[in-house]
């Protein structure tokens, strides 16, 4: 269903507990899949809302010395001048545009839909928001990057998404997309969308993982592979972009 021309599962999907008239689309990181996201949705969820948690398919990744893993698209480096995968980037985002369409069709008006996502799953929803002629409600970006950077705002020249609020999150102390990555990425939002929309938060000391500090219940430990989804925060800014009290996240 999403990626380079290659087959994935059916997305993992919590359905609305009353009749869905809004949706999270979240998109996993390099190496896992939807299922842990859906589960931890499924305890956080508001009433009308439907999360869906795709899978990316299983390809060869060179920064992993080309071995197959989940992966929406390749990734050469970490390095801020390093080569990226323009068309794979492209090819998964036509694909998650795709479900964005799905859903409309579905009943949901596309400005009831927020688009997330963890790492790299996080960089491909940031640039699939700004490429979409779909109006979003919103995008989750954590601990990731804008890819293609250097194609904006050409490629964003014409995006109905320029009044779209951006909540991002990102550790200062991730070793793989470093802090500074998540900054600039910020700051290059601000560029190219209603800067007063772009929400970044700082976690200390958190690596690439998730964090006590955001999490329900103030757990005490270290969940690592992703910021736990059970965030405060995040439930806040789903509730306020779906719900009509929109201000109390800021």
């Amino acid at each position: 269903m999403c990626g380079n021309n290659m087959s994935a599962p059916l997305p993992a999907i919590v359905p609305a507990a009353r009749k869905a008239t809004a949706a999270v689309i979240f998109l996993h990181g390099l190496g896992d899949t939807g299922h842990g996201w859906a589960e931890a949705f499924a305890g956080i969820r508001i009433p009308h809302v439907k999360y869906i948690c795709p899978h990316a398919p299983t390809m060869p990744v060179s920064l992993n010395m080309r071995m197959s893993m989940p992966s929406w698209f390749d990734i050469y480096g970490l390095s801020p001048d390093a080569d990226e995968d323009e068309s794979g980037i492209k090819r998964a985002s036509e694909n998650i545009k795709a479900l964005i369409e799905q859903e409309v069709k579905n009943g949901i008006p596309s400005h009831r839909i927020i688009l997330g996502g963890f790492s790299q799953g996080g960089a491909l929803s940031l640039y699939t928001a700004l490429t979409t002629q779909q109006k979003l409600a919103g995008v989750v970006a954590l601990s990731c990057w804008l890819p293609l950077r250097k194609s904006f705002p050409q490629a964003s020249a014409n995006s109905v998404n320029k009044d779209m609020h951006v909540l991002q999150c990102h550790g200062d102390a991730d070793p793989l997309v470093p802090f500074v990555f998540g900054s600039q990425t910020a700051e290059k939002m601000k560029s190219l969308i209603n800067p007063a929309n772009v929400t970044f938060k700082s976690y200390r000391g958190l690596p690439h993982s998730s964090c006590p500090e955001v999490s329900v219940g103030e757990k005490s430990h270290f969940d690592t592979g992703s910021l736990v989804a059970s965030c405060t925060f995040i439930y806040l800014f789903f509730w306020c972009l779906l719900y009509p009290c929109r201000k109390w996240w800021i």
